[in-house]
């Protein structure tokens, strides 16, 4: 295992520490390949985006080589990405209006911004944030993005004028202007999009995204359809970005995208640090949330400062180059400076690009993100039992999955992510609410659920029960009547088995000397047997007075005063 470099935030070039001379090549090997990969798909997330496409290469070059300076990750590839490229597009949008040149402006305000927000999380620490965001949500939000992205991109693969709004505005708007089709942009972005996912799924060796550009290119050279009706990429600066914070934003602005870039980091940050943790795992290292917090903000920033855009980790393409056998971030470096060659010599090839080529690129990265067998595995995840003790809360990570999908659909992408959220916190506060009560009946030495072992034997007289939950002010009243609601009349000692409650506050407390109260009037003695770490520590010192609670070692010493019947 690598030191884990938490305590030293302030070192830099983690991944190249002892660099072996025999990594080189594979080193550079890896670079080439995502280099194939990256540049068009940072000319397809800018126009996701809503920027001039040269601005996703602008972004890429900052980014990777200021993550290598700060991140955590030897196999992490920095650049935008369809997510962080969607948001910004969603959170620019009504602060721009119809000026293009303010909309480019604020894209690469957001940046700075998103930089700045993530630069000071990582230095105080905020790594930890990221567990509030569950997979099923992360899912979920995945999902719904995913497929707001494709309906984007569809009316550039048919050739026809987008339709704004929601989701389903834009599929109504793509079904209503299915006549305005043109045959020969959905011929070339038809094959593009087969050429992506064909080779994807035969060659995955090959880059396929950078193959269907330079076949669409081609095409556009060739059979002059630009002349014909097929929309192109048009006009792409060639040199090296303007370096400097962009021109025409005030301070105002900055405020105003500050409420936004913490979401995008919240998102970026998510979505980068799986992939960094998937891989670091794979080569027996460990990553650093805080430092992957730094790492994404000073890619942003320096991504902001070079007039590019949000970038973030990508999943994809740091699984292209953990396949090319990448080592460390000096892959990452060979990126940046094929790019940088790319920016001073190549622009003019991907001026012919087709527009419906660009969304057959797109599409393809991101139809795989439509995993509908994971929500389907998440449906699954419930039994009879689980439905009979939460009810519809039982499906409690399928629910939260679908809200966040429905709430990108509907609301966009932001408030989608919060909706998972929130509904996905609800469901665990009502399931902790309402925890499983269950009665024990006794095998040999064991005390098992008498529910799933119905043939053993119960006495009327005794009834020893469990709360699967630690018990606090949320839960306490649930769990008295229901215990209250378990004892007959027959009843004349309860035994709470504390083992599977592990804590307990005051309000808990203070409702377990309610219930043994309460039990005492009915003639019932009430007992707690196996209290264990916090729970015993706090009902010593939190109960409110009166008699205390007997509290026993095991069930057996709790009940061996009780007359056999």
């Amino acid at each position: 295992m690598e030191r884990n470099h938490a305590a030293a935030p302030r070192s830099v070039f983690e991944s190249l520490r002892g660099y072996r001379r025999q990594w080189v090549r594979a080193d550079v090997i890896a670079g080439l390949t995502v280099w194939a990969v990256l540049v068009p798909e940072a000319l397809a997330y800018a126009s996701i985006a809503g920027v001039p496409p040269v601005t996703g290469l602008y972004a890429a070059v900052p980014a990777l080589v200021l993550y290598a300076l700060a991140g955590s990750s030897r196999h992490l590839v920095t650049g935008p990405m369809s997510a962080t490229a969607a948001l910004s597009a969603a959170i620019v949008t009504p602060l721009a209006g119809a000026d293009g040149g303010r909309y480019l402006a604020l894209s690469t305000a957001l940046a700075v911004v998103t930089g700045l927000a993530g630069l000071l999380a990582g230095l105080i620490r905020l790594g930890f944030v990221a567990s509030f965001i569950s997979e099923p949500v992360l899912e979920g939000f995945i999902v719904g993005l995913a497929l707001t992205i494709i309906v984007g991109q569809v009316p550039k693969l048919l050739g026809i004028g987008k339709h704004e709004g929601d989701f389903f505005e834009q599929v109504w708007g793509v079904l209503t202007n299915l006549g305005e089709t043109q045959w020969r942009t959905v011929l070339l972005g038809g094959l593009s999009l087969a050429v992506v996912l064909g080779l994807k799924r035969w060659l995955p060796l090959v880059p396929g995204s950078l193959l269907a550009v330079l076949l669409g290119i081609a095409a556009v050279a060739v059979f002059g359809l630009d002349d014909k009706g097929v929309d192109i990429v048009g006009h792409i600066d060639s040199g090296l970005p303007a370096v400097g914070l962009p021109g025409g934003v005030g301070f105002r602005d900055y405020l105003d995208l500050l409420g936004p870039a913490v979401g995008v980091v919240l998102i970026g940050f998510a979505e980068g640090l799986g992939a960094a943790k998937t891989y670091a795992a794979r080569a027996g290292y460990e990553v650093d949330a805080n430092r992957e917090l730094l790492g994404l903000g000073a890619a942003n920033l320096g991504s902001g400062l070079a007039s590019g855009m949000v970038v973030n980790g990508s999943l994809s393409k740091t699984a292209v180059n953990g396949s090319a056998g990448a080592k460390t971030q000096l892959s990452g470096l060979v990126v940046a400076a094929l790019t940088v060659l790319t920016l001073l010599f190549l622009t003019g090839l991907f001026e012919k690009l087709p527009e419906a080529t660009l969304a057959g690129v797109v599409i393809a990265a991101v139809i795989e993100l439509v995993d509908i067998a994971a929500l389907r595995r998440l449906y699954r995840a419930w039994t009879e039992r689980l439905g009979a003790i939460y009810g519809k809360a039982a499906r409690a990570d399928f629910t939260a999955a679908v809200a966040a999908m429905l709430g990108v659909l509907l609301f966009d992408t932001l408030p989608g992510l919060l909706i998972g959220i929130g509904i996905s916190m609800l469901l665990l506060v009502y399931r902790t609410s309402r925890p499983h009560v269950v009665p024990l009946a006794k095998q040999g030495t064991l005390w098992l659920d008498a529910d799933r072992h119905p043939g053993l034997p119960r006495r009327a007289d005794l009834l020893v029960v469990r709360v699967e939950s630690g018990l606090f002010f949320a839960n306490a009243d649930y769990v008295r009547d229901r215990i209250g609601q378990l004892c007959t009349e027959h009843t004349k000692l309860v035994v709470l088995d504390a083992e599977t409650s592990p804590t307990i506050d005051v309000t808990a407390a203070a409702v377990l000397d309610d219930l043994r109260d309460g039990l005492a009037r009915r003639g019932i003695d009430f007992r707690i047997a196996r209290s264990i770490g916090q729970f015993g520590d706090e009902l010593r010192t939190a109960q409110t007075g009166g008699a205390p609670i007997g509290v026993y070692p095991t069930v057996a010493a709790a009940v061996a005063d009780l007359p056999e019947p």
